[in-house]
C-alpha cells in the first residue's frame, strides 16, 4: 500500500486497495481511500451534528445567488414586477424544492454529494414562452396588483383579476416543464443516456451552454440600467472576493480534540458572490438613508433605493408552505412542451460532466452507468415536483457546490443532505424570502453580468477538446452560434407574420425559433455529425478520454448502491435487467 501510494500519478484512490492478505473490504478500505485523496471527510463519513450544520450552511450559501436570480427573472415576463406578495412566494417555493430535490439525489439518486437548485437551461425556453402575444402582460394601468394596494386595502375582485394574471403564466410554464421533463425520466430509467451521448460532442454542447448567457444580456441591461454605478460596484466587489482576493486565507477559530486550534479558511473565495451582493446591499442602504439617491420614481437612480420594497417583509406571513397546485394545476400546450425540451436536453448533458466532477472531488469512483441513468432520472422526478409546487423553474446538479468540494476537503454525502433540510426549512419563513425582495436591481444586475458570463465561458471552455485550426469546426461553431442569435431576434421581432393556418403549429415555429439555445445546438448536433471529420478533429475522442479516462475496473462502486435494497435486487433476477439498478451493472459486466 505505501508503495502504491509513493507512486505519482497514481490512481489508487479510484481502485480497491491491495495488501498481501488480498484486497481490503469494509473500514479498512474506507480508510485508504481517505487518505489517499487527502478528504477530511469522505462520501460515506458522518461528521459531527454541529460540522453537517455549519458545512450545510455553507452549501446553501454557494447555491443562493443562482437560486435567488431565477425568480428575479422571471418576475417581469410573469408580470408580477410590483406584486412583492407573489415574487417572496416564488422565493420561497424554489428554496422548498431546491431541499426535497437535494434530498431525493442524494438518498436514492446518483448518491453523490451533489445540491439541486433551479436551472438557468430553462430561462431561455420559458422567455421565449412568455413572449408569446397571448401572454404579454397588460397595460400598467389595467387590474395589476401592486404591493401598496394590497395593504390599502383594494377590492376582493380587483385582487382575484391580478392573481389570475400571474398565475395563468406560470401554469402554462409548470405544464410545459411537467410535460417535457418525462424525456429526462425515460432517457434515464430506459438506459438511452447513454446511447444520446455517443452523438453529442463538445460543438453540439459548446453553442448550447454558450447561448444561455448570452441569450440572458437583455435581463442583465434592464436591471444594470437602473444605476450602472451600484452596478459595477457589485461586479468590482464579485471580482476583489473572487479573484483578487482568492487566495487570501482568513485566520479562524475552531475547537478540536478538546482544543482551540487557529487554522486558515479561503473565506473569500467560498463567499464571494455572497460578500460582492451584500456590499453593493449595504451600499444602497446607507445611500437611502442619507437621501442621496433621488426620491422620485422618473428619476435615474431611484431603483438603486432599498426602500421601494419595504412593506414586503411586513406583509409577508411568518410562515408559508408551499404545497402542490399551490397556483392551480398546470395547463399544457405543444408549443410550450416542445420548446421546454431544448432546456431539459441541455440540463441533462451539464449534469452528466458535474456527475463525474463531483466523484472525483468527493473520493468516489467514477459513477457507474446505473448510477447516471438513476440520477438523471431522478432529476426528471426533481423537475416534476418543482413542476407541481409551481417554482417556474426545473432543477439540476449546481457546479459550484462541487468546486466547493475541492476546497473545503469535505466530500461527506451527509453534509448535503443536511443542506437539503435546511433549504425546506429556511423556505417555509416567509418573510426570509420576502427580505431578498428588497435587494435594489443595480444590485441583483451586477450579479447577473457575472453570472451570466461565467455560463457563456462554461460554455466555451468545452471547446478545449476541439481542434480549432481545422475550418470545419470553427465553421460549425460559428455558424451555429451566430445562427442561436440572428434567428431567435429575427422570429421575436417577426412573430406576427408567421401564419401556417394552424394556430398551434404557428405557436410552435414561434417558440422555437425564438429559443437561442435550441437553434446553436440543433444546428451544431447536425452539423457535427453529418460533416465528415475524424473524432480526434471533432473532440470526440479527448473529451471522452477525460470524462472516462479513469479506470473503472476492481473499483468499488457499493457507494452508488440504494440503501436497504441491494439484498432484494441481488436476489431477483428480473431486477438484472433494469439500466437504473446496481444489478444491472453486476450482470452485464460478469456476461462480458
Amino acid at each position: 500500500v505505501q508503495l502504491l501510494k509513493g507512486r505519482r500519478g497514481s490512481k489508487v484512490h479510484h481502485c480497491v486497495p491491495f495488501d498481501s492478505e488480498g484486497p481490503r473490504t469494509g473500514e479498512s478500505q474506507e480508510r485508504g481511500v481517505d487518505k489517499a485523496i487527502d478528504l477530511v471527510y469522505s462520501l460515506n463519513d458522518r461528521p459531527p451534528w454541529y460540522l453537517c450544520i455549519l458545512l450545510g450552511f455553507q452549501h446553501y450559501i454557494l447555491a443562493f445567488g443562482g437560486i435567488i436570480a431565477i425568480p428575479l427573472i422571471l418576475a417581469e415576463p410573469l408580470c408580477i414586477k410590483d406584486n412583492n406578495v407573489a415574487k417572496s412566494q416564488l422565493i420561497s417555493t424554489i428554496f422548498f424544492v431546491s431541499g426535497l430535490c437535494t434530498l431525493l439525489q442524494t438518498c436514492i439518486g446518483i448518491r453523490l454529494p451533489i445540491l439541486q437548485g433551479g436551472t438557468f437551461s430553462f430561462i431561455t425556453p420559458t422567455l421565449a414562452i412568455l413572449a408569446l402575444p397571448k401572454w404579454q402582460c397588460p397595460e400598467p394601468n389595467g387590474p395589476v396588483m401592486l404591493s401598496m394596494q394590497m395593504q390599502n386595502g383594494t377590492s376582493s375582485l380587483q385582487m382575484e383579476k391580478s392573481d389570475e394574471v400571474w398565475m395563468s403564466r406560470i401554469r402554462e410554464i409548470q405544464g410545459a416543464i411537467l410535460v417535457s421533463s418525462l424525456l429526462q425520466i425515460i432517457l434515464g430509467f430506459s438506459g438511452l443516456v447513454g446511447l444520446v451521448l455517443k452523438f453529442i460532442g463538445p460543438l453540439a454542447i459548446a453553442p448550447t451552454i454558450n447561448l444561455i448567457g448570452l441569450s440572458l444580456f437583455i435581463e442583465a441591461g434592464k436591471k444594470c440600467g437602473g444605476h450602472w454605478g451600484i452596478a459595477a460596484l457589485t461586479v468590482g466587489l464579485i471580482l476583489l472576493f473572487s479573484q483578487y482576493l482568492s487566495k487570501v486565507n482568513v485566520p479562524m477559530i475552531a475547537y478540536k480534540d478538546k482544543k482551540w486550534k487557529v487554522f486558515q479558511y479561503p473565506l473569500f473565495k467560498l463567499f464571494s458572490a455572497l460578500f460582492g451582493m451584500c456590499g453593493g446591499w449595504l451600499v444602497c442602504f446607507l445611500l437611502t438613508i442619507f437621501d442621496v439617491l433621488p426620491s422620485k420614481s422618473e428619476q435615474y437612480g431611484f431603483s438603486a433605493r432599498t426602500d421601494i420594497s419595504h412593506d414586503a417583509v411586513t406583509n409577508a406571513p411568518w410562515f408559508h408552505v408551499p404545497y402542490p397546485g399551490q397556483w392551480g394545476w398546470p395547463t399544457v400546450s405543444v408549443s410550450s412542451v416542445l420548446g421546454m425540451i431544448a432546456g431539459v436536453l441541455a440540463s441533462t448533458m451539464e449534469s452528466i460532466g458535474d456527475y463525474y466532477a463531483c466523484a472525483r472531488l468527493s473520493g468516489a469512483p467514477p459513477p457507474p452507468t446505473h448510477a447516471i441513468n438513476r440520477g438523471i432520472a431522478v432529476e426528471g422526478i426533481g423537475c416534476i415536483l418543482a413542476a407541481l409546487w409551481g417554482t417556474g423553474n426545473g432543477t439540476t446538479s449546481y457546479s459550484q457546490n462541487i468546486a466547493a468540494l475541492g476546497i473545503t476537503k469535505v466530500g461527506s454525502r451527509l453534509v448535503l443532505q443536511t443542506t437539503g433540510i435546511l433549504m425546506i426549512v429556511l423556505g417555509i419563513f416567509g418573510k426570509f424570502g420576502a427580505v431578498f425582495i428588497t435587494i435594489p436591481d443595480p444590485v441583483i444586475g451586477g450579479m447577473f453580468l457575472v453570472m451570466f458570463g461565467m455560463i457563456a465561458a462554461v460554455g466555451i471552455s468545452n471547446l478545449q477538446y476541439v481542434d480549432l485550426n481545422s475550418s470545419r469546426n470553427l465553421l460549425i461553431l460559428g455558424f451555429s452560434t451566430f445562427s442561436g442569435l440572428v434567428l431567435p431576434t429575427w422570429f421575436h421581432s417577426n412573430a406576427g407574420i408567421i401564419d401556417t393556418g394552424v394556430k398551434e403549429l404557428d405557436q410552435v415555429i414561434v417558440v422555437l425559433f425564438t429559443t437561442h439555445m435550441f437553434i446553436g445546438g440543433f444546428f451544431g448536433f447536425v452539423l457535427d455529425n453529418t460533416i465528415p471529420g475524424t473524432d480526434k478533429e471533432r473532440g470526440i475522442k479527448s473529451w471522452r478520454d477525460k470524462v472516462h479516462g479513469e479506470s473503472q475496473s476492481m473499483c468499488d462502486h457499493s457507494c452508488y448502491e440504494i440503501p436497504f435494497c441491494s439484498r432484494v435486487f441481488k436476489r431477483f433476477r428480473c431486477f438484472q435487467y433494469l439500466p437504473f439498478l446496481p444489478s444491472y451493472m453486476t450482470t452485464r459486466e460478469g456476461l462480458e
